[in-house]
């Protein structure tokens, strides 16, 4: 039985932003979590060489954005692109060698972060304009008011293999694997419409007892005793399941991101681990 949702009543809009250019702080380093300084690549512009579904660990690089990272000059547009875009949008180039050729969105990070196809990446250039076709800000489960949905377009929640248990008073949401929320770091502090959270990935053991050194970039994660409703804070029963969406960090506090995509302050989401519960899968990202 397919879960019940008010999609029919969603507004479809047109928001645009620009291939952004990478940049460093003056200076240009980043002190990883020894006081050394570094100096690494990994926000906007376009990576050829990382997409979702590769790994978000081990990269030589400080937040690797994959794919293209777009942005609006403006910051009334900018914060319009920001939440009006969701997980699973389309996304087309209407400008530059790429005109006409459509990415999907992935992330949404400093800047929202756009898959292409390794052909398309290499036309791309710095400045393009990729216009998004906004869908899903509104998006709620009809059965279940009391789970907020963050950044979810129809298409991404149709893509979850999400079942309906319990006589219906239950979601079971397939996952990759569970996050203990001691882990969870940067962006607790913002608003859950907007950006990500980073974990504390600093602990390598702990990464590695835990299986979270295995962790790919699209990978569908939960975090059990979190409230993300509105913030991101720590409630026992609580249940958030969540996104990953940029690589590992140098910085104290940081590693790869963590979009949140659904969270309930009770106990009516279950979850089943499975490995291919990934973007690059579910969305057909990477055939």
């Amino acid at each position: 039985m397919a879960i019940a949702t008010n999609e029919q009543y969603l507004v479809e809009m047109a928001v645009v932003g620009n291939i952004t250019q990478p940049a460093l702080r003056p200076g240009g380093y980043t002190l990883d979590d020894k006081g050394v300084g570094r100096v690494l690549p990994g926000m906007s512009g376009v990576v050829y060489n990382v997409r979702v579904g590769d790994p978000a660990f081990g990269w030589s690089s400080d937040h690797v954005e994959p794919g293209a990272s777009i942005a609006n000059p403006d910051n009334a547009a900018e914060y319009a692109l920001h939440y009006l875009t969701c997980i699973g949008n389309r996304a087309i180039v209407t400008s530059g060698l790429a005109r006409g050729t459509e990415g999907i969105v992935t992330g949404e990070h400093a800047r929202l972060l756009v898959d292409f196809a390794p052909d398309v990446l290499d036309l791309l250039c710095i400045g393009d304009s990729i216009q998004i076709i906004a869908h899903g800000r509104g998006l709620t489960f009809t059965d279940f008011p009391q789970i907020e949905l963050k950044k979810c377009s129809p298409k991404l929640i149709h893509s979850l293999n999400i079942e309906l248990i319990e006589n219906g008073k239950k979601l079971r949401v397939p996952v990759t694997m569970a996050l203990p929320p001691r882990i969870m770091g940067s962006g607790a502090e913002l608003n859950s419409e907007y950006v990500d959270q980073d974990l504390m990935s600093g602990d390598r053991a702990l990464m590695a007892e835990l299986g979270i050194d295995q962790m790919r970039l699209g990978d569908i994660v939960v975090i059990p005793d979190a409230d993300h409703r509105w913030g991101r804070g720590y409630r026992q029963g609580a249940v958030t399941i969540a996104l990953c969406i940029h690589g590992d960090s140098v910085m104290t506090g940081h590693g790869p991101g963590i979009l949140t995509l659904m969270s309930v302050p009770e106990p009516c989401i279950e979850w089943v681990i499975d490995p291919n519960a990934n973007i690059a899968q579910t969305l057909h990202i990477r055939e």
